[in-house]
């Protein structure tokens, strides 16, 4: 999680462009499902990864969580949390998690949000969180579906002469490691891996797997960004 596209001036001024797509994909596919797997986090402390703006780690606190630190590379994402969020159980630090010194058996609930796929090493990550755990501590976190990180820098989303969808390519999903793609700004750099490896490198990290989702959009998703329907297209060739 090096890459600090967050702090980029240029990545910025396009996401505020597309800011009501980014409000409606982050309530009606990341926290809907997110919400559903949170832990009872009553005088936990917990570790959040890529906190961004910290709306998710101040949720914490409201759940009665004893102490929340909320860690992200951006200064800017940092920044805005302290002005948006103060309460004494609340810390924001820019740092990665990865190059963080945290004492082990220390954290109650590890949560991180779509911060994952920006990782060159996946499973060192994970050492390092089953580490800091506490015994029956969890870890819940979303990452980009290998399905979307397999392709090489092409339009995943293939169409024909008349812009009719034919299909969503998956290429090259075998082939692991790093991507390099167009997200508002040239050369956003992110990891594949398949699914066989990401859970593999949880249980070989010592965490044991309790449930997985794979969300769909829900249809008040689709009636406020109508361009979610094409998850649903019957594609016929």
């Amino acid at each position: 999680m090096k890459q600090n596209i967050y702090d980029n001036n240029t990545f910025l001024r396009n996401t505020k462009k597309y800011e009501h797509e980014n409000i409606i994909i982050t309530i009606y596919l990341k926290l809907t499902n997110l919400f559903t797997l949170i832990p009872p986090l009553k005088n936990k402390v917990v570790l959040d990864i890529g906190c961004g703006m910290g709306d998710f780690a101040t949720y914490c606190i409201s759940q009665g969580a004893k102490h929340v630190t909320g860690i992200d590379i951006s200064s800017n994402m940092v920044a805005n949390a302290k002005k948006r969020y103060i309460h004494v159980c609340l810390t924001f630090e820019q740092a990665t998690f990865e190059d963080m010194t945290v004492q082990n058996g220390t954290i109650d609930f590890v949560s991180s949000s779509l911060a994952f796929h920006y990782t060159a090493d996946f499973q060192l990550l994970n050492k390092k969180i089953s580490k800091a755990l506490c015994e029956r501590g969890i870890l819940l976190f979303s990452l980009e579906h290998p399905i979307v990180t397999a392709n090489k820098g092409k339009e995943n989303w293939i169409t024909n002469h008349e812009g009719n969808l034919l299909h969503f390519a998956v290429d090259n999903y075998q082939d692991e490691g790093l991507r390099s793609q167009n997200w508002l700004v040239d050369d956003v750099v992110t990891y594949h891996h398949t699914m066989y490896t990401i859970l593999n490198t949880l249980i070989e990290s010592g965490l044991h797997i309790e449930r997985i989702i794979e969300p769909i959009p829900t249809k008040e998703a689709v009636c406020n960004l109508p361009s979610l329907y094409r998850e649903f297209v019957d594609l016929h060739f």
